[in-house]
């Protein structure tokens, strides 16, 4: 239905009546108007108990959804402190590790000092030993060939007597030499025993820390795909959510336009039981617009109005009664301002 016209538009309204008595042509508006809004109050409930369901349902699904947001968040948090938490064990694990490291190569390098120690306390006990043999068997020698020289040289006994005693003198100095040079290998050799065992004992406690370190990083990762899991099913859900809401506010307008639509409908007596001859007067134009001329009314030529004219804004929309049967028919036709024509 067009509209023409700078200021308005009117509207023609029409009735045919294939009947010649004009009691039929009201029962006919009343009965068209009776059924027409009655089926639109009818199809408006439904439509709004259908919105109604569907708005529970959402909302209801909103309320899960919010719920279950409100739980991976909880969830979430405890997933990162106990992710911090690992964090923290792998930090303090690794400095263990670290420290015994650091220990270790401490040791290592007291036992190299340890060892060039009693290699040079073995090259100056092999160099005692040597002096020592060297020094036995020049006494030996000469205690074998003294007392022929006593014999033959006359010489005087007490000094060959001295001379043994110097000799055996600095034998038993060398002899207590090289016991302690013993004695100091033989300590060296007990503190790089410990330090071995040391040695020993720190590598065994650094293979349990790094065996504990790949149990606590595999424990660290799993709970960072967890993390990461839940944030991606939050993301998933808050965008369901949005979807849901923005669902639930078109699903809220529909019901109010419903809701509108009804409060409408209400001015439609569609009490079965009402008389029609009760609802003249009672129903709605299909326009809004100023009554122009009425039916009955003179018009130009002498000729009388048929219809109910009607002028109203540009582009408003016109509702018009489906007529059953063919009986009676509805028209409605814009009007120019200045034509007494439909067109």
């Amino acid at each position: 239905m067009a509209a023409s016209g700078s200021g308005g538009a009117r509207y023609h309204i029409r009735m045919w009546n294939r009947r010649p008595k004009r009691t039929i042509v009201i029962a006919c508006l009343a009965f068209a108007a009776f059924s027409f809004a009655e089926g639109v109050a009818q199809g408006a409930d439904k439509d709004a108990t259908k919105a109604e369901a569907e708005l529970q349902g959402v909302r209801q699904q909103i309320n899960q959804i919010r719920e279950q947001v409100t739980r991976d968040a909880l969830r979430r948090d405890r997933v990162a402190e106990q992710l911090l938490d690992a964090e923290k064990t792998v930090g303090g694990v690794r400095a263990a590790i670290d420290k015994l490291q650091a220990e270790r190569a401490s040791r290592g390098r007291k036992r190299a000092e340890l060892a060039e120690q009693r290699l040079a306390q073995e090259r100056a006990l092999a160099a005692e030993r040597q002096s020592l043999a060297a020094q036995i068997r020049a006494a030996s020698m000469m205690g074998r060939e003294e007392p022929f020289k006593l014999l033959l040289n006359q010489s005087d006994p007490a000094l060959v007597s001295r001379i043994f005693t110097y000799y055996s003198y600095f034998g038993r100095a060398r002899a207590s030499q090289i016991a302690a040079i013993e004695t100091q290998v033989a300590a060296l050799d007990e503190t790089d025993a410990q330090l071995a065992a040391e040695d020993a004992r720190l590598a065994a406690l650094e293979a349990e820390q790094r065996a504990e370190l790949v149990r606590l990083k595999s424990a660290r990762d799993e709970r960072g795909r967890v993390l990461a899991s839940i944030k991606s099913e939050t993301r998933a859900r808050e965008r369901q959510l949005a979807r849901l809401q923005t669902q639930q506010a078109g699903l809220e307008k529909l019901l109010r336009e419903l809701r509108r639509a009804m409060q409408r409908m209400e001015k439609f007596p569609t009490d079965s039981k009402t008389a029609f001859a009760r609802l003249q007067g009672k129903l709605p134009w299909p326009a809004s617009g100023r009554v122009v001329a009425r039916f009955g009314e003179t018009r130009a030529g002498g000729l009388k109005w048929d219809g109910m004219l009607l002028g109203e804004r540009l582009a408003r929309r016109a509702r018009a009664l489906p007529w059953p049967g063919g009986i009676c028919r509805l028209v409605a036709r814009p009007w120019a301002a200045d034509d007494h024509r439909p067109r």
